[in-house]
């Protein structure tokens, strides 16, 4: 069974305001050619032209929360889409309040979009799964920051188990069996004995995992809701000598991102969220590696494949 596509593009890095060289929060994920935009900021749809991703093809968009760095890019996305004839409905998760927000700019600038547009409301206090289907499943985690955030769960679905053609043969097995065994179910054979899944079939791939923890401050119980997953990106918007700084902003430095890594025990960490006084990014990395070496930078235009 050949492995679906996995893949994350990095759109935006920068905290509260953007550098020149580094935009408000944005991200697309693409799992299975399920593609799924992750917050908006301001000029979120020129950085999916810049790096020609099919946005017309996104039916998911998932906004952590109402700070203008990560969904004010929204707004004119949406706009854009209906101009270029979308006709296939959009769904949008976050806050309650976003639908106002979005419902009044369409009031007062008298918009009736060419087609449906779809709210679903996030919860802030509990993990929730918000959307699924046969492939791929999505929650929200909630998160600590100064308003109303969550992170968002994206996880493959299991996969179905791998038939063992060779062992059917031996068992002597009707291939009219093999939707029961990807099933998990037991077999029988053409003398109407019933052989065991486990003697037919082979473990399925295990399904891979991205967690997406937008703007906290550190707290160590986020870890159990983002146990075990393949990648995890993590806000940093300072260094540990701003430590103070970012308790008192609700926020979290490169090394705590590093310390829930480890204690959720991911394969990878993704750094970002980076505040504009920092240039030179590598100084994160320093102060994260020796908690968590397998760590890397969120950086514009970054494809990470899982």
């Amino acid at each position: 069974m050949a492995i679906q596509t996995f893949e994350l593009l990095i759109l935006g890095s920068s905290a509260a305001t953007p550098t020149s060289n580094r935009n408000p929060t944005a991200q697309l994920l693409n799992i299975a050619e399920r593609f799924f935009l992750i917050d908006c900021g301001e000029g979120t749809q020129m950085q999916l032209r810049k790096y020609k991703a099919r946005f017309q093809s996104v039916n998911h968009i998932f906004i952590s929360h109402l700070h203008g760095d990560h969904f004010l890019g929204l707004p004119g996305l949406i706009a854009s889409m209906h101009l270029l004839g979308r006709k296939n409905e959009l769904t949008v998760y976050g806050p309650a309040e976003l639908e106002d927000i979005i419902g009044l700019i369409h009031k007062h600038s008298e918009t009736q979009l060419g087609y449906p547009l779809k709210f679903v409301q996030t919860q802030h206090s509990t993990k929730q799964l918000i959307w699924q289907d046969e492939k791929v499943e999505v929650y929200s985690i909630p998160l600590k920051h100064r308003i109303k955030t969550t992170g968002f769960l994206f996880r493959e679905k299991p996969f179905p188990r791998n038939i063992d053609k060779y062992k059917l043969e031996k068992y002597d097995v009707s291939f009219a069996e093999i939707h029961k065994l990807k099933q998990g179910f037991d077999a029988v054979d053409n003398s109407g004995n019933i052989i065991k899944n486990e003697m037919l079939t082979l473990d399925p791939v295990k399904g891979r995992s991205y967690a997406f923890c937008s703007d906290t401050r550190y707290f160590e119980e986020l870890s159990s809701d983002i146990e075990d997953v393949d990648l995890l990106y993590h806000e940093s918007t300072f260094l540990e000598n701003k430590k103070d700084r970012a308790k008192q902003t609700f926020h979290s430095t490169a090394k705590q991102a590093a310390e829930i890594a480890a204690k959720a025990n991911v394969k990878q960490l993704l750094l970002g969220h980076f505040s504009a006084r920092y240039g030179n990014l590598d100084e994160f990395l320093d102060e994260a590696r020796p908690v968590f070496p397998n760590t890397e930078l969120a950086i514009e235009g970054k494809m990470i494949s899982l």
